[in-house]
């Protein structure tokens, strides 16, 4: 009699799933923002020193089909894990992602993250718990991203999504097939150029590097580009000269490059340019035209302002002075009066 424990089925959903709904087998690629990588790496950092992994939960977008996902953001859970067993803090879980929800209010959940390769039993089990219905991500699978953080290693990511499968039924929750999905790590101008003055500081000894100003970073930029050039056209003349392997990849590469290159003469470039250093020239003399000019107006006001205290001033102790010297006469009036009743008093006393 064969093994029953051999046989391996599909199993069905974890919960009750609503009439005609079914899993989603996508995302097909996944686009990873450098800020969740360096969340991920500050949180690893400081796990405690007994702890192997640590992981967290994945916020970002999807898609209307749900084939793409991009990871946005991401906040660290706690757990504990120990070779017999997993605890991961479920209320601490659901708390942050309302708080994270209503921050962010376009983002929802995508999945999760762990600082290590491996998928175990206990992966499995998490998986299925950010895969469920109600807090989780049903109908669309749970995004898994694996980020190693070994020293002196290179950093190494990948995604997964999963599949319910699993032995018997009563493994069914803490059992699933990991499904590895492409990604890729995506960010903008700006993003790259932080990240370049960041990776700039490797080779100091205090980890620091001063912020560059906007000319030294259009001067690097241009020597970049200098340099690049120097490098295509060095590899170009291997090739005609027959030192280098020609690449038909690379030369598509390059003359879709030359095809996006506008067709205008060098002479209409400086001419151009000229005329823009002229029109700064302008705008900058006009800003600091307006800016003497308040500077003027706010003297000439707080002037005028001074010379009319001190008129007011100057006015009301003249005004003092007369209506103390009316107040003195008007007292030697009544004494003037009283020592004229005095004198009639005395005349008819006689």
């Amino acid at each position: 009699m064969a093994d029953k424990e051999s046989f391996l089925h599909l199993a069905r959903p974890l919960g009750p799933a609503p009439l005609g709904a079914q899993p989603s087998t996508a995302p097909l690629n996944v686009v990873v923002q450098p800020q969740a990588i360096f969340s991920i790496l500050d949180h690893a950092l400081r796990r405690p020193a007994d702890q192997e992994r640590v992981i967290g939960t994945l916020l970002g977008t999807r898609s209307e089909d749900g084939t793409e996902v991009e990871i946005r953001n991401c906040y660290a859970v706690p757990h504990t894990e120990t070779a017999e067993q997993v605890e991961v803090d479920m209320d601490y879980q659901k708390q942050m992602l309302q708080l994270h929800l209503r921050a962010n209010p376009r983002e929802v959940l995508v999945g999760w993250y762990a600082t290590s390769s491996d998928l175990n039993t206990f992966s499995a089990l998490i998986q299925n718990f950010y895969g469920q219905q109600g807090d989780g991500t049903w109908p669309h699978p749970a995004v898994h991203l694996t980020v190693s953080t070994d020293p002196g290693k290179e950093i190494e990511s990948r995604t997964y999504i999963s599949a319910p499968i699993g032995v018997t039924a009563e493994r069914a929750a803490d059992s699933c097939l990991f499904i590895p999905v492409p990604h890729e790590l995506k960010y903008g101008e700006a993003e790259k150029s932080g990240l370049e003055l960041i990776s700039s500081a490797k080779d100091r000894e205090d980890r620091s590097q001063p912020i560059i100003t906007d000319l030294e970073a259009l001067e690097r930029a241009i020597t970049h580009v200098l340099e690049m050039l120097d490098r295509v056209s060095t590899y170009v003349n291997n090739v005609l000269d027959e030192e280098a392997e020609p690449s038909s990849a690379l030369g598509q590469y390059l003359m879709n490059a030359l095809s996006l290159a506008p067709k205008v003469d060098a002479a209409d470039i400086e001419r151009d340019f000229n005329n823009h250093i002229q029109d700064v020239l302008v705008v900058s003399y006009l800003a600091n035209t307006i800016r003497t000019q308040i500077d003027l107006s706010n003297r000439l006001a707080t002037a005028a302002l001074t010379l009319g205290t001190g008129d007011a001033i100057t006015g009301d102790g003249e005004q003092q002075q007369r209506g103390g010297d009316r107040q003195r006469g008007g007292r030697g009036g009544r004494g003037g009066r009283g020592g004229g009743q005095g004198r009639q008093q005395r005349e008819q006393e006689a």
